[in-house]
């Protein structure tokens, strides 16, 4: 089987490290041994370039927002991106000069080919807020050296090396401290090193060189530390200014569900239960985080469902001061089952469907406001008619009588007349069953006497009616009370 790499080089990650201390209305420079290495387009329209000092762009561009590069923000930062690219492949490998390699040659069938897989990759790598250079080749070296040349598409060997040999020199990190030398030779591209003798190459320029090519061109194996996902989930991103707006959040909420995705994939988990913290300002006047729990009837991992949930919940949200950074947490957990589909699907959706219409209205009208029902061990029928919220464990399953019973229960029970010794409600009830007794409540104080029995009217509608078999304790003269409804 042929292998195949894709590389993400993140050009802007030095950025992305200091945005919540820049405004998007100013131009910003990220310097890197006291000469830019990254800009905003803002900062190259006002004349900023590459490799100028800090001097020249205060000249050029004296608002010019700068900072020294971050390493352990920066190593953070691509940390996130190649956790959250785990759920296309198990194998991902963090790579110099802000790259993540992803060998993707057992996932193409399962996300429909290299484009389809490549256009989700990138996808991905938006979410977090960062906009890559992709390659793809067979070979890791070679998909690096794609996205680290602009980004380019390489499906065979032979189409990797016509690629490879018409690159810059510069872009193979082992060559840059040679390139005055190469260039005195009129070696300005890697097809150029090709060409001269290996073994004076290497005597001048060391064994790196030759090693990267052979990697890039696959004529040498290569060995790499994969990235191991943590145990557990927690994920914080900052906010670029200080947010009143719940619902505003939900962008960079984002880039933690897929964070969290790339989590379960690694885990092989299903994600049951999760909070997010609204996490406020610091200070005198600090108040604790507001906390937004989500918890679904059924696992997922399904980015556009937690997606749907959060904003629904993020909607209804009032915050009590400014927010600065969101906080996503996992809480529960669940083993993901392999995805089954029946030969004969039947009509409706299936029931993680309907799970997950549950829960999009409880999200949307809350919990207290979307029940199920839930029988409880009692014989009185209105205390075992109970209710629970349709979206979280269901309580222990209690035995039900096997006796009928109807879909719709009263919660009152209506007094009915007596005409010719016979229930009367709209025309006279015929009794079909034989009497249910239920002598129930005492130990509560609430003692129900009563013969249940099913009725059919003249229209033949079917009818759950009793008899009190003592005084009524509403002292009601009625004897007969309906009780529920038959569908």
């Amino acid at each position: 089987m042929l292998r195949l790499w894709i590389c993400l080089h993140l050009p802007s990650l030095p950025l992305e490290v200091f945005r919540p201390s820049w405004s998007t209305e100013l131009p910003t420079a990220v310097l890197e041994s006291e000469k830019v290495c990254a800009m905003t387009p803002m900062a190259a329209r006002a004349g900023v370039r590459l490799g100028m000092r800090r001097g020249g762009v205060l000249t050029m561009a004296p608002q010019t927002l700068i900072f020294d590069r971050a390493p352990q923000k920066e190593a953070e930062g691509l940390r996130r991106a190649a956790t959250a690219l785990l759920q296309f492949s198990p194998n991902v490998v963090e790579a110099e000069e802000a790259c993540v390699l992803v060998d993707v040659s057992a996932s193409l069938r399962l996300f429909g080919g290299i484009r389809k897989l490549v256009r989700r990759v990138r996808a991905t790598a938006r979410a977090l807020g960062v906009t890559p250079m992709t390659g793809c080749a067979p070979t890791a070296q070679g998909a690096w050296l794609l996205a680290r040349a602009g980004g380019g598409r390489a499906l065979s060997h032979r189409s990797l090396e016509r690629q490879v040999t018409r690159m810059s020199a510069a872009v193979l990190p082992a060559a840059r401290p040679y390139l005055e030398w190469l260039d005195g030779l009129g070696c300005t591209a890697l097809g150029d090193l090709r060409r001269l003798p290996r073994a004076g190459l290497q005597r001048r320029c060391g064994q790196e060189l030759n090693e990267t090519l052979d990697r890039a061109l696959g004529l040498a194996p290569e060995i790499f530390e994969w990235l191991e996902a943590p145990p557990s989930f927690t994920a914080r991103a900052e906010l670029p200014d200080r947010i009143e707006h719940a619902e505003a959040t939900l962008l960079y909420a984002r880039g933690l569900i897929v964070q969290m995705l790339g989590w379960l994939a690694a885990h092989q988990l299903a994600v049951t239960r999760i909070a997010v913290e609204l996490q406020h300002e610091r200070g005198r006047s600090a108040v604790p985080p507001t906390v937004v729990e989500i918890a679904l009837a059924e696992p997922s991992w399904s980015e556009d469902h937690l997606m749907r949930l959060l904003r629904e919940r993020l909607a209804r949200v009032q915050v009590e001061a400014p927010m600065i950074a969101v906080r996503l947490s996992v809480t529960d957990v669940q083993p993901k089952d392999p995805p089954s589909e029946d030969l004969f699907p039947e009509p409706g959706g299936t029931p993680e469907d309907h799970a997950r219409v549950m829960e999009l209205l409880t999200a949307r009208l809350g919990a207290e406001n979307i029940l199920r029902p839930a029988l409880q061990a009692d014989y009185r029928p209105e205390v075992a008619n109970g209710w629970e919220p349709a979206v979280g464990k269901p309580r222990p399953a209690q035995r039900a009588p096997n006796l009928p019973r109807p879909a719709w229960l009263l919660d009152k029970p209506i007094a009915l007349l007596e005409r010719d010794h016979r229930p009367f409600y709209g025309s006279p009830l015929h009794l079909v069953s034989p009497p249910e007794r239920i002598e129930a409540g005492w130990w509560a104080g609430d003692l129900v006497t009563r013969d249940y029995y099913v009725a059919e009217g003249k229209d033949h509608s079917f009818y759950w009616i009793f008899c009190e078999r003592m005084a009524s304790p509403e002292g009601d003269t009625a004897r007969w009370y309906l009780h529920g409804l038959f569908g």
